[in-house]
């Protein structure tokens, strides 16, 4: 009788362990959420703006297709209505490993509606199939590529052209890119906070930025997402959820 007792009280305080540590990790979960307002609803393109031929809501997310029979003549973006400034943003996303495998997260940049009606200019966060840029910041129609995979960078004014200082490294890219797979869904993270970029897939910091080159630098500007000229192709993006930082982070 004492011995079933005593398993009993075993199981009992092992369940009750086990229950602890399940609510542990929900509130741990739950407080890395705060401050998060999803700014896309799953089922409208409420709050983006961009080619209705291009972009439609399926399977709950953003996706932006191509196609052989009407081929982009440039690259075409959709565009959240506000502006951001200082921010984190944390979404999924799916590349698919066919045609031209381009595409990326705009920020901080600028529309240009006197160029084409969805044209956008600035900061991205790149997305692409082969992953050799894959995480990248490029500044689409300006410096170019400013951080490849695994670098940690400065960029100060080196006059008509930016200076990139690499300062550090945060792994190489089979680390950074072991389970990164087109046709895979993926976890994007990107945190903007005053000149400091930093760019993470699936929890690992791609880059990290310290942008000094104050004539080009962007402080604010759009959010939007790209699809690219070339061979046909699909992105699409879902669980699109922004935290704006302030002057109490």
């Amino acid at each position: 009788m004492q011995s079933r007792f005593s398993w009993a009280v075993v199981v009992l305080a092992s369940v009750l362990f086990l229950a602890a540590g399940q609510l542990g990790w929900a509130e741990e979960t739950d407080k890395s959420e705060e401050g998060f307002v999803p700014i896309f609803d799953g089922k409208t393109l409420d709050g983006w703006d961009g080619d209705s031929e291009i972009w439609k809501v399926e399977e709950e997310s953003i996706s932006g297709t191509t196609t052989k029979e009407n081929p982009l003549k440039a690259n075409q973006f959709i565009i959240f209505k506000d502006e951001v400034d200082n921010f984190v943003l944390r979404l999924e996303f799916c590349i698919a490993d066919e045609g031209v495998g381009n595409s990326g997260i705009q920020y901080r940049s600028k529309h240009h509606p006197e160029v084409g009606k969805w044209v956008v200019r600035g900061y991205q966060a790149d997305i692409e199939r082969t992953n050799q840029y894959m995480g990248i910041l490029y500044e689409e129609g300006g410096r170019g590529i400013l951080a490849l995979p695994g670098e940690d960078v400065e960029l100060s004014d080196g006059g008509k052209q930016v200076a990139k200082k690499v300062v550090g490294e945060l792994g190489t890219r089979e680390e950074l890119f072991k389970d990164v797979k087109a046709g895979q869904w993926q976890k994007y993270e990107i945190v903007a906070d005053g000149n400091h970029l930093i760019h993470k897939i699936n929890g690992r910091e791609i880059v990290n930025i310290v942008d000094n080159d104050t004539p080009r630098a962007s402080q604010s500007g759009v959010l939007a997402f790209q699809v690219h000229v070339g061979e046909p192709m699909n992105v699409m993006f879902r669980n699109i959820r922004l935290k704006k930082l302030g002057d109490d982070k």
